[in-house]
């Protein structure tokens, strides 16, 4: 994936691979072991206590905007993943605390839960006590890593829950709690009228209506306080009470689909968006009605433009300037989607204008990927890659592609992990947590992407490729994500000064992914925010693999180390075979030697150098050569030479 390289020692490595095989000891001994109750009131004040001390920690002292540090990251055990439920809650028979055991997925069950505490928000998870029937009956509920929805705490959101097959387990402190990893698994049943709503377990909860006009109405209000994730759930609720076949009811069902297509934009749900747009079309020719619809066809092509579907968004800003010739934003609509064709069409970019726009869009270009003359299919020993479908010259763009999700360095969201996989002896990764929110949180807001994503390479299958939709959205195997992300995301590189191995940026590119690496690459990656260019470096012919390189370490070693713990492969090309052949004194002579022109292009600038530096220089750069059997190395990259090389021509051209 690319980042910085976090160096633990063998102490600490052995430590945390310790505490987390230990827990996970503890949990197989307890397994089937019936819940002990908790003291109710202690539990709550544990709640509040910790919940005051975490809001105390980041208004008084910040804490909440401060960076992390390597030794304070987050880490949790991976490589236990369980299935999501796949049924829809009323399918699920309904059960009590009382009957919950430890370690166990209680499958075809449900629990219906109030929260009584406010919720304790910490860096990988969030958690509360819930009451079951009583309110001596409470228990910790846990949303593990994946705890926000429309922007909010999902915990913070909700008064009462519904967990579908509820798993009970330990926490990373020892203590039993319901936890959830997929977020499908947790439906906001009553939602909080405020902060302090949890103190009254059994207090109303909004939207507390039958009458649909009345949900308007609280969606609008919440929507004018800028509450967008409460207002979706009136407009939701609205839309579930309201008949379609009712005529009284015609136009108010139209209002809500336009109106909740507003909001979702604003929640870059743009899948619903788009459908709530084309829902609130009117088949009246008023001027009142024919400006609704204009407005339909904007909100549904501003969501269908984000989605990438360039040629309906087309059609749809062409609809809207039908209606409303005069519109500037629609014709300047036109015009951008027309310049986004040209690039899907012909990878045509103007990457000079591309850049100067990079800080409004906050890195993110408003691009076209550019698929080229390319195909995936099959790879012979290396699952499906990348192939070219006509021949390339070195120098020559192969294909384009915007990142389908990307974190960068300075956002709040970005945030490592150290990740303890007990699929593999207990290895310690560090990986990019919050990538993987970011990419289930796209998902669950966009269905229309996931099958895309999940048809890339994952260690667990999950639930497969196919989109699976209960109780009115998507269900997401984060588990599946994770390994997902672990294998396919990769770095774009140090954005900033203050970037490290805590908060490294890290991106998602879907069809990338499909390409395999090569110590010998016939490709390079470049970024233009997270614009991936893929050029080639020589003559790619018809039909060729495109690689590139995963990492670009010249040590074998350590590259070799590198491909094995990140992406979990052992490189057999020919420049690794040719390295190996090389022994490990000769290996580790040309080390020292890059180490010492690494040490001289640190420390002179090429264009101020003295004659007689760059006398050493090449002295070092024939040393280094002399490492290389021309018959052996003949075509390959020679990785020792690259920098060294380079600064000297710079300094032979002053």
């Amino acid at each position: 994936m690319g980042g910085e390289t976090l160096f633990m020692t063998p102490e600490e490595s052995a430590r945390v691979q310790k505490t987390v095989q230990t827990l996970k000891q503890k949990c197989r001994e307890q397994q089937g072991d019936p819940r002990i109750p908790n003291d109710a009131k202690s539990l709550i004040q544990q709640a509040t206590g910790s919940s005051l001390m975490e809001d105390m920690a980041s208004s008084v002292f910040g804490m909440a905007a401060q960076k992390s540090s390597p030794d304070t990251m987050p880490a949790y055990a991976v490589g236990c993943p369980y299935l999501p439920c796949t049924l829809n809650v009323s399918d699920l028979k309904p059960m009590h605390l009382s009957e919950l055991c430890m370690e166990t997925h209680h499958r075809g069950r449900r629990l219906t839960l109030s929260r009584v505490s406010p919720v304790v928000s910490l860096k990988a998870s969030s958690w509360a006590a819930v009451q079951g029937e009583t309110a001596e009956d409470v228990e910790r509920l846990e949303v593990f890593l994946h705890k926000s929805r429309h922007g909010c705490e999902v915990l913070e959101m909700g008064s009462v829950f519904i967990i579908k097959e509820p798993y009970y387990t330990l926490n990373s402190q020892g203590e039993p709690v319901i936890r959830v990893d997929h977020p499908s698994d947790l439906i906001i049943s009553a939602y909080s009228v405020g902060p302090e709503s949890w103190r009254d377990a059994n207090s109303a909860s909004a939207p507390v209506t039958t009458n649909p006009a009345v949900c308007k109405e609280q969606g609008n209000a919440a929507l004018g306080k800028k509450d967008y994730a409460r207002a979706h759930a009136c407009y939701s609720e609205g839309l579930r009470l309201v008949s379609e076949n009712q005529a009284a009811e015609g136009t108010l069902l139209k209002d809500l689909h336009r109106n909740r297509s507003h909001v979702n934009l604003l929640l870059q749900r743009f899948d619903e968006a788009k459908a709530d747009g084309l829902a609130s079309l009117t088949k009246g020719n008023s001027e009142n009605e024919q400006m609704l619809n204009a407005k339909a066809y904007y909100r549904a092509g501003t969501a269908a433009y984000n989605l990438g579907q360039f040629e309906d968004a087309k059609d749809l800003f062409q609809k809207q300037l039908d209606l409303e010739p005069d519109n500037r934003l629609g014709r300047a609509n036109l015009k951008r989607l027309q310049t986004r064709l040209n690039e899907k069409s012909h990878g045509s970019y103007d990457l000079n204008k591309v850049v100067s726009s990079l800080n409004k869009t906050q890195g993110r270009a408003d691009v076209a990927s550019y698929n080229g003359d390319t195909e995936v299919k099959k790879s012979p020993g290396a699952g499906r890659g990348l192939f070219a479908t006509r021949a390339f010259k070195a120098g020559e763009i192969v294909m384009c592609e915007k990142a389908f999700c990307v974190v960068w360095g300075h956002e709040t969201e970005a945030f490592s992990a150290l990740t303890c996989d007990l699929r593999n002896d207990a290895l310690i990764r560090v990986f990019p947590a919050g990538l993987h929110r970011a990419v289930v949180q796209k998902l669950l807001n966009n269905p229309s992407h996931v099958e895309k994503v999940l048809d890339l390479y994952s260690d667990h299958e999950g639930l497969g490729d196919k989109l699976l939709q209960q109780d009115g959205g998507p269900v997401i195997d984060t588990f599946q994500v994770h390994d997902i992300v672990q294998r396919n995301a990769f770095g774009p590189g140090k954005q900033t000064e203050d970037e490290d191995v805590t908060n490294a940026s890290t991106g998602l590119w879907v069809r990338a992914a499909y390409i395999n690496h090569s110590c010998a690459p016939n490709t390079k990656k470049d970024y233009v925010g997270d614009l991936m260019l893929l050029r080639a470096t020589r003559k790619i012919a018809k039909g060729d693999e495109i690689t590139h390189s995963y990492d670009e370490t010249s040590d074998l070693e350590a590259r070799a180390a590198a491909l094995e713990k990140t992406w979990g492969f052992k490189c057999k090309c020919a420049l690794c075979a040719a390295e190996e052949a090389d022994g490990p004194d000769l290996r580790k002579k040309r080390l020292a030697l890059e180490n010492e022109a690494s040490s001289l292009i640190q420390k002179e600038s090429p264009s101020q150098t003295k004659k007689l530096t760059i006398s050493k220089a090449r002295r070092l750069q024939q040393a280094l050569k002399d490492t290389y059997n021309d018959k052996r190395y003949k075509d390959l990259p020679r990785h020792a030479l690259v920098g060294l090389e380079h600064w000297l021509q710079a300094a032979s051209s002053r």
